[in-house]
């Protein structure tokens, strides 16, 4: 099975340059392979957000809008999470 039209190791690639891109901007320091994996998850989770809207991004460049946006959300949501533990 693919991910959004997309390779496993694409996928993997772009989940990667996905997740650092959303380390860069919240500023936070996860390595590499939570990079990848914020990338992964983040993209089907905003997958599923934007869909609700109508909204579907396909290919390796939606894939990485997805992840970017999706991986920010994930870094949002565990700082929350921290803060209220």
């Amino acid at each position: 099975m693919e991910n959004a039209g997309i390779g496993w190791i694409a996928a993997i690639v772009i989940g990667g340059i996905a997740g650092w891109l959303a380390e860069l901007l919240m500023k936070s320091n996860m390595g590499v392979l939570m990079n990848v994996l914020l990338g992964i998850v983040g993209a089907i989770v905003a997958n599923f957000v934007l869909s609700l809207f109508g909204v579907a991004l396909g290919g390796w460049l939606g894939y990485l809008i997805a992840g970017f946006i999706g991986a920010c959300i994930l870094i949002a949501v565990a700082r929350m999470v921290r803060r209220t533990a």
